[in-house]
Parts: structure tokens; C-alpha cells; sequence
């Protein structure tokens, strides 16, 4: 009976917003599928950018658990870990790219399948950009309003 696992993950803040040097803590769980099925998890911390030109991709923290590395092999039971967040670089909604970060859990299973699930946070308070045109016609608006 082979079945899919659910990947559940839990950051410590609701708001999902975090500063520079801030420690993040997590955990996940791994839901519907049993301990002998998963063959190795992989938990990071990382950031990619989105947009036009080319993509990039970091990885901040990274574990990689494996049920022989452990007393307890049940690998989908909760785990907890934590990291210090960096300065930079911070969430950034612009118009062109986006900075983005995440907590991303993979699970391998024996049968050679893999699953992943990702949990999206902030790094920093950055407003998100704002067009050229939308800025000339609000200051036109507020303009016409004095």
C-alpha cells in the first residue's frame, strides 16, 4: 500500500514576516504514509527570485535526515529546527523580479518518488513596487483634490 504523504509545515510566527537577523524556527510532519516508506527527508531554508531574465536560487539553511542517521528512524514524526535569518537578501516584490523565501521540505521515498511542499515567508518590510504611471496619477488625484 504505497501512499502519498502529506507534508505539513508550521513556521513559529503567523504572520510569516521576519527581520533581518531574526531566528526563524519550523517543523514539519509528515502525514499519511508510513515511517517505512520514506527513505530521506530534506528541510532548507532558501531564497529564489522570479521574474524576467535569469532565475536565481540560494539555499540559507539545509538538513538532510535519514532514519539510519537517528536513534528514533520514524522519520515523519514532527521535527523542529531553527536559523538565524540573514541581512540580506530581503523579500522584494518589484515589477520586474521578486525576492522570495522559503521554508521548503522534500520527501523521498523508497519507491523512488519524492514530494515537496513549500511554506512562504518575508524577510524584511520592503514595500512592494509601485508602477510610475500609478504614482503620477495618485499625486495627480491628490493634486486635484487640494
Amino acid at each position: 500500500m504505497n501512499l502519498e504523504p502529506k507534508i505539513e509545515i508550521t513556521l513559529d510566527r503567523p504572520n510569516r514576516t521576519y527581520l533581518p537577523d531574526d531566528e526563524l524556527i519550523a517543523s514539519f510532519e509528515i502525514k499519511g504514509t508510513r515511517p517505512s516508506e520514506v527513505q530521506a527527508i530534506e528541510a532548507s531554508v532558501l531564497w529564489y527570485t522570479e521574474g524576467t531574465g535569469e532565475e536565481d536560487l540560494a539555499t540559507h539553511d539545509f538538513r538532510r535526515l535519514l532514519p539510519i542517521d537517528r536513534n528514533d528512524a520514524d522519520l515523519t514524526k514532527r521535527r523542529k529546527f531553527q536559523t538565524r535569518l540573514p541581512r540580506s537578501p530581503l523579500s522584494y516584490q518589484g515589477l520586474i523580479v521578486k525576492i522570495r523565501w522559503a521554508v521548503r521540505v522534500r520527501v523521498f521515498m523508497h519507491q523512488g518518488k519524492e514530494y515537496m511542499e513549500e511554506v512562504p515567508f518575508n524577510l524584511g518590510e520592503l514595500a512592494p513596487a509601485v508602477p510610475i504611471a500609478t504614482k503620477r496619477s495618485s499625486r495627480k488625484r491628490a493634486d486635484d483634490a487640494a
